[in-house]
């Protein structure tokens, strides 16, 4: 099919590309470092247990915030869509809605803690002392929730908005402000895992502060939004529905996780520290393909605003590309210094073996992601959040026959089955992208 060019094109260039996706790359590696940060405080305390724990809320966490991704990827998109298509009012109105759901769903959660915190640790399992600690983390670091999810706001909007130096801002604000108050908190004061959690709700809000007044400032201090603008049926409508498959795809996700830690859990506690350990690893390396996947949501959400088949086509190229440079990059870097790392992060002599043991299969994360981080920034930018999300339910279900089948493995199974898991999301994604990209923008 020819290429329909649009009403406001642009070029995409490989500059283009690393406006967006440079500071992204360097705002998300400050987020593993921060979960590295707070490893080696609580691991310095020499408790394998107590380590494990906080892992495990930590990445409790990381999953259940990760489950309102929508606030951040829907946002970027949206954005980027009025954006390209010159609409002013709606970019407005995408971030006073997404705000006004933040709210919401945080407060919803603070309200909700006791249950939440019974549910998802009688699901995980571990040992008394595993699940004393991650407790006692969660109950404090919930409060952060309204203003972490705030700040997903606020970097999405921005990054729509081809603004990517103010989220990275925003981003590092939080993270170094984070891992300064861990430090200060967990070693310096003797605080242990409640320093840990308290750095966290302090960081965040304090990124909220900030990333509002940024808005305010890039708005030019005027906040002209009609209340029918902010409630159009069908941009709610619109709203609504991919929210809705973003959030179920990124369930099928951190369910891939949350079954990863509580294998490694029922494996004992060591098993479970040394996965925690590794998982920095992989985080790493997902965090640099983020930036890309950024820039991804940005450009093909611009392209596809702006009705731009040509360019929209040239940012998948060069996304793709410079994915699998950073891709085997990351890998090779964790071959090459895993074992160093390993020995930062935990003075555990045990949990340092078991975790040099696996390191090598964490290494290929990166790699082995390449085309699931791309095509997944692709398909949020042009919103086909219905087919993610379908490809998304496919290779879970890939994930955990691979993993039954490496069960004999065990710990060296479940690192085969996610590696498995990130090349089927790919291939899925690349494989169905030829259809949907005939289909008529907009």
């Amino acid at each position: 099919m020819g290429a329909k060019r649009g009403l406001r094109t642009f070029t995409v260039t490989h500059r283009g590309v690393f406006a967006i996706a440079g500071p992204a790359m360097l705002a998300n590696v400050t987020t593993p470092l921060l979960g590295v940060v707070a490893t080696a405080a609580i691991g310095r305390l020499g408790d394998s247990a107590v380590l494990g724990g906080v892992a495990m809320a930590a990445l409790v966490f990381d999953c259940m915030f990760w489950l309102f991704a929508f606030l951040r990827m829907g946002t970027i998109a949206l954005t980027a869509q009025a954006y390209g298509a010159g609409d002013a009012g709606e970019r407005l109105a995408v971030l006073t809605r997404a705000l006004m759901t933040a709210a919401a769903i945080g407060i919803s959660l603070i309200a909700l803690q006791v249950p939440l915190a019974s549910l998802i640790f009688g699901s995980i399992g571990g040992s008394d002392t595993v699940r004393g600690a991650a407790e006692h983390y969660f109950f404090i670091r919930l409060w952060s929730a309204p203003f972490a999810l705030g700040n997903y706001v606020m970097l999405g909007w921005l990054v729509g908005l081809a603004r990517p130096m103010l989220a990275l801002s925003i981003q590092i604000a939080v993270n170094v402000i984070n891992m300064a108050l861990t430090v200060l908190l967990v070693l310096h004061l003797d605080w242990g895992i409640s320093g840990a959690a308290l750095a966290s709700v302090i960081a965040e809000a304090t990124g909220l502060i900030v990333g509002l007044g940024m808005a305010w400032r890039v708005l030019g201090g005027r906040f002209d939004l009609r209340q029918a603008k902010l409630f159009d049926r069908d941009q709610l409508m619109r709203l609504l529905a991919i929210n809705r498959d973003i959030m179920i795809r990124t369930a099928a996700l951190i369910a891939v996780y949350l079954f990863f830690t509580a294998q490694g859990a029922r494996s004992g506690d060591v098993a479970l520290a040394a996965n925690a350990v590794l998982h920095n690893f992989t985080l790493v390396g997902a965090f640099f393909l983020d930036g890309l996947a950024n820039a991804a949501e940005q450009l093909c959400g611009r392209a596809y605003g702006a009705r731009d088949r040509d360019g929209f086509g040239r940012a998948v190229k060069l996304i793709v590309i410079w994915g699998f440079v950073f891709g085997a990059a990351a890998s090779a870097l964790f071959f090459l210094f895993g074992a160093p790392f390993i020995n930062l992060m935990t003075a555990n002599e045990e949990v340092r073996r078991v975790a040099n043991q696996y390191m090598w299969l964490a290494a290929l994360t990166p790699v082995c992601g390449v085309m699931a981080f791309c095509f997944d920034g692709v398909y949020i930018g042009a919103t086909w959040a219905r087919d993610m999300r379908n490809l998304m339910v496919a290779s879970f279900v890939i994930y955990l026959a691979v993993w039954a089948a490496t069960l004999p493995l065990g710990n060296a199974g479940l690192w085969i089955a996610i590696l498995a898991f990130f090349i089927a999301r790919g291939v899925l994604q690349a494989a169905r992208y030829p259809a949907l990209v005939r289909r008529p923008f907009i």
